[in-house]
């Protein structure tokens, strides 16, 4: 059995973010700080993608002040506290394989400390010594602490309801490691 570690390449990968309130919805990016992948003959088995939530930006406000305001508030205790929790991660625990190149991941999410255990669908192309990772995880937001004009914890909100699932869409690339040893 051929067991391959690959490392995530963050400056070739990138994850998409969407929340949705009554009114409509906003969406950015987040970086990825780094992880990898474990393959064994081929087959993902395990991996690590550790998120740095200091990274989080706002694409769907194009005023600067607004934008900025907006972004504060997403890195305060409202939302992800990133001063207290400057990363989250997703470990993957399970990789069953649905087809050549789909998965079902179930893995550990750990976000502001909180942990629970979720499961998304993900395409994983292997080119032998490069591969890629794509995937949408929904998350309910409550379920890490982050309460913030939601239905579940405040009333009569009305149109300042924000949803408690948000997405995130995982585009991710990674590189084979190889020792001294194997380049030989």
């Amino acid at each position: 059995m051929e067991t391959k570690n690959f490392k995530i390449v963050s400056s070739n990968s990138s994850v998409d973010w969407t929340g949705r309130k009554v009114t409509g919805a906003h969406n950015g990016t987040i970086g990825i700080k780094e992880g990898n992948f474990v393959l064994n003959d081929g087959k993902l088995k395990s991996g690590i993608v550790v998120i740095d939530t200091a990274t989080i930006k706002i694409l769907d406000i194009t005023d600067s002040d607004t934008n900025a305001q907006f972004a504060g508030h997403l890195a305060s205790d409202d939302f992800f506290s990133i001063e207290k929790f400057p990363t989250a991660s997703f470990d993957i625990l399970t990789a069953k394989e649905l087809s050549n190149i789909a998965y079902y991941l179930e893995g550990n999410l750990t976000i502001k400390g909180i942990t629970h255990l979720v499961g998304f669908e993900a395409a994983v192309e292997n080119s032998r010594n490069v591969i890629s990772l794509n995937g949408k995880l929904i998350i309910d937001r409550t379920k890490y602490d982050i309460k913030f004009r939601s239905g579940n914890f405040f009333k009569d909100l009305g149109d300042t309801l924000i949803y408690n699932n948000f997405e995130l869409d995982f585009n991710i690339n990674a590189e084979a490691i190889f020792s001294e040893q194997s380049k030989n």
